[in-house]
């Protein structure tokens, strides 16, 4: 780390933490009996701090997203609860500044989708706030589409907003947003670009009819098909699987240890092959999840190191993980020694399938 960030992380940790107690002092204030010019005091300082807060947050995202990159936590989640939470979220902040919140879903209510749910709500956070302080009275809509297309989810989300002036594609322009509606906004929506962006999406902004604006982002991310419940279909036993995850890429270990999480399994990841063989040395995975095309050593390779390794850690079930899943490459893992072929993208029912074949009713859950 050099000096210039060891001082950012620092400052920023320091304030964060100062902030935090401003915050807390003042919530606590407001409890107080007090006059109404007080409480109106202390509610200002209660939301300058929040503004403070959420200013830093954004900061520290948005630096994360141009060194290290946003991290994410996928989960199943179904489309209607996602629209839920942004009315819950945002409807009596609306009401307040006297514009009517509308919500809506278009899709299946019960499907469900692999997606960190805290980060597609940032998004939405971000471009209602930009709507909201753009209109003085009427309403901002916001509604959120999904479209399944087997394996795939498509995903829509737009938000309405009102107001006289026309900012057509200057609507995403940070420096304009900043002029306009501040520092808070201006990042939020920078950063909810961000988090589109890593999730392989778009955003654009589309000119309404009259005034204003509709603010759109769009990605694609993994449909999920409900399988039967992990504890009716891996069983019940004295203790969890616990299952290593071998990836290079940090999605695909994220999207594993989800769907590991799902059927009751406890998890750890490695980076790679050589990463891999040692934590197979110890001797403490119930099964390992194997990528194949990984720096410094591949999947196959690692596979014949550790089945070279003695005793129950060389006999550790291998399921190859892989988006070559044809019948030639199947059976080239199956040589080098591995159980069986899982093909990405996973669908959660043929991981369950590969859990329920090659996990031992005494050794896991996943039995």
């Amino acid at each position: 780390m050099s000096l210039p960030e060891f001082f950012y992380e620092r400052v920023t940790s320091e304030i964060h933490q100062q902030m935090e107690g401003v915050l807390a002092l003042a919530e606590r204030l407001a409890r107080q009996p007090m006059g109404a010019d007080a409480q109106a005091c202390v509610a200002g300082v209660v939301e300058a701090a929040r503004t403070v807060r959420q200013i830093l947050a954004s900061s520290d995202d948005l630096k994360d997203a141009a060194i290290d990159g946003l991290s994410f936590s996928p989960q199943p989640t179904r489309g209607a609860d996602l629209a839920d939470q942004v009315q819950t979220r945002w409807e009596a902040r609306a009401s307040d500044s006297g514009v009517t919140l509308l919500v809506s879903y278009d899709g299946d209510p019960d499907a469900l989708v692999l997606v960190d749910p805290a980060r597609v709500q940032q998004v939405f956070d971000a471009f209602i706030a930009q709507a909201l302080a753009g209109v003085r009275r009427g309403a901002v809509e916001a509604t959120l589409k999904t479209v399944i297309d087997g394996e795939t989810t498509h995903m829509e989300g737009r938000v309405r907003g009102g107001g006289d002036r026309v900012m057509g594609e200057r609507a995403l322009d940070i420096r304009e947003i900043e002029a306009l509606f501040g520092l808070e906004t201006a990042l939020g929506v920078a950063l909810g670009g961000k988090i589109v962006e890593a999730m392989g999406g778009e955003v654009r902004a589309e000119t309404n009819v009259g005034a204003g604006e509709t603010l759109v982002f769009a990605f694609d991310a993994p449909s999920v098909h409900e399988a039967a419940p992990a504890e009716e279909s891996l069983g019940q036993a004295e203790r969890a699987a616990h299952i290593l995850v071998v990836d290079d890429n940090a999605t695909n270990r994220m999207v594993a240890e989800t769907l590991c999480e799902m059927f009751d399994c406890t998890s750890e990841s490695a980076t790679d092959g050589i990463e891999a063989v040692e934590a197979a040395r110890t001797g403490r995975f119930d099964l390992i999840l194997m990528d194949i095309k990984m720096p410094r050593m591949d999947g196959v390779t690692a596979t014949r190191e550790i089945r070279a390794l003695a005793g129950a850690a060389g006999r550790v079930p291998i399921i190859a993980l892989t988006a070559n899943a044809d019948p030639e490459d199947a059976a080239g893992y199956l040589r080098a020694g591995m159980n069986g072929v899982v093909e990405k993208p996973m669908k959660p029912e043929n991981l369950l399938r590969a859990l329920q074949e090659n996990l031992s009713g005494g050794d896991a859950a996943a039995a």
